[in-house]
């Protein structure tokens, strides 16, 4: 063997036809073993088959201008990832008896930088409404914490109960894969919520993703949706780079509430912080709305978007501090739920919003929302630059808030569109009377706004809404 693994050394034929997969999992276990890096044949077309295997990579990985064609027809379990990048360090049980809400410091006794989670089995939260109802899940946390016990992200819940917790050593040194061009022959399977996981996941901390390409052939008028091709997930500090993927076609299921679009990513990313999206772009064009959002998030922390283009940036399941900068999003703009600060600069964005803070979890920001120095191209009769909406008679789980804080400062709205009435910086937040309800949705305590443009030359207004903004704090921004 070299110093470097190839996966011909180990069998692989790549030419599109034999399923190499074995050989690519066999490279990289000994690769693994000795640690050493792996590259592919940069002319190779590696055929990957529906058998239940799955690569594991531990070395830094360079598939150039290889081609990996991943064929979902006929698959053994559609939850095997083709390559997994596993953490190096076991979680472990560890003991905190609570914690408040924006705690700085944990007394525990910790060699390195380390992630903490921490979960309260008594409660639920993010009890979702709508046509994909559910139950919530259990109230839970995952943060950094460094050996003088200071804690890196701020902590979203007070946990007077924790019912389990556990520790993981993050990993300190670099790990880095580049390049591969990937075609997922998509599975014919019904439209139903059985997500398939034949991806690259990563689970290890400082790892970079470069370069790769993602395809997706055959899609027809049915499909099972995919979670992401490229996943990260309980980790932090992973850059994904300059990735060309694929929006996925829209297929419809029957939810719990009613028929509904059914979302396939190709990015997905949970319980994770410090994650990097940097020069993200997508197929077809951001525009397309019979292809579903490129990425989806759940329970992260601290994420960036940074000269990305593609459809929409979205947090599902709470996200606490992000920041999209110098991005182009489609048709799906910006969904979000969470807490923290949450920063649009410099951004071109499509939409009727856009900043919508999702429906069917409440609308909640807790924190401040900044627009800064962005243009926006708005559609609808009433458009609203932030877009927040909650009836007031459903329990989520936690108490609903628009942003505490409001600014827009510096807004281009290219407002030329056909049927376009008045354009709002908030939106009317609720159709149903907002006073005596069970959960009442909290507004905004202060908008701070100013040097918005139109080019239709129309003034823009604060709200709609005289009632429910009624005691809010306006401060105009001078040019």
């Amino acid at each position: 063997m070299t110093d470097i693994v190839t996966y011909k050394q180990f069998g692989a034929v790549g030419d599109g036809k034999t399923d190499d997969m074995q050989a690519i999992c066999d490279a990289h276990a000994y690769a693994n073993e000795h640690n050493l890096p792996v590259a592919s044949d940069p002319d190779a077309t590696y055929y990957i088959g529906g058998k239940d295997l799955t690569a594991i990579i531990k070395t830094s990985t360079n598939w150039s201008t290889s081609r990996f064609i991943i064929d979902d027809s006929d698959v053994e379990n559609r939850n095997s990832p083709i390559f997994r990048v596993p953490a190096l360090y076991e979680a472990e049980p560890v003991a905190i008896e609570s914690l408040v809400r924006s705690q700085k410091h944990i007394d525990l006794a910790v060699s390195h930088l380390s992630m903490v989670s921490v979960k309260d089995e008594t409660r639920r939260n993010y009890i979702r409404m709508g046509v994909n109802k559910g139950d919530g899940v259990f109230v839970s946390d995952t943060f950094l914490i460094t050996p003088e016990g200071h804690v890196l992200n701020d902590i979203m819940w007070d946990f007077p109960i924790i019912t389990k917790a556990t520790i993981r050593r993050i990993e300190e040194t670099p790990l880095t894969i580049k390049g591969g061009h990937f075609t997922t022959l998509v599975n014919q399977m019904p439209s139903f919520y059985t997500y398939y996981d034949r991806n690259i996941v990563i689970n290890r901390s400082h790892v970079t993703v470069e370069g790769v390409t993602h395809r997706v052939e055959g899609e027809g008028e049915h499909g099972a949706p995919y979670a992401g091709f490229l996943s990260v997930s309980g980790c932090a500090y992973v850059t994904l780079l300059n990735c060309n993927l694929t929006g996925h076609k829209i297929f419809y299921t029957q939810g719990n509430g009613g028929m509904s679009p059914m979302g396939s990513y190709d990015i997905g990313l949970g319980s994770s912080a410090f994650v990097s999206l940097i020069g993200i772009t997508q197929v077809p064009e951001i525009m397309d709305s019979t292809r579903w959002g490129l990425m989806g998030s759940n329970f992260c922390k601290d994420i960036l978007l940074q000269n990305c283009e593609m459809s929409r940036f979205d947090a599902h399941m709470g996200v606490t501090n992000a920041k999209v900068i110098s991005c182009k999003l489609g048709w799906q703009c910006v969904h979000a739920i969470g807490e923290g600060n949450f920063l649009v600069e410099d951004c071109e964005i499509f939409g009727g919003a856009m900043v919508s803070l999702r429906y069917d979890y409440g609308g909640h920001w807790d924190g401040t929302m900044t627009i800064r120095n962005s243009k926006w191209y708005p559609k609808g009769e009433h458009p609203s630059v932030l877009a927040g909406a909650n009836p007031g008679t459903h329990d989520f789980g936690y108490d609903c808030k628009m942003p505490h804080t409001v600014i827009i400062d510096g807004l281009h709205i290219v407002d030329t569109r056909e049927g376009i009435k008045d354009i709002a910086l908030l939106n009317n937040y609720s159709e149903t009377p907002h006073k005596n309800v069970p959960y009442p949705y909290q507004p905004p305590k202060k908008l701070q706004y100013g040097r918005i443009v139109c080019d239709s030359g129309r003034e823009v207004a604060p709200y709609r809404d005289e009632a429910y903004y009624e005691g809010m704090e306006l401060i105009k921004i001078e040019e």
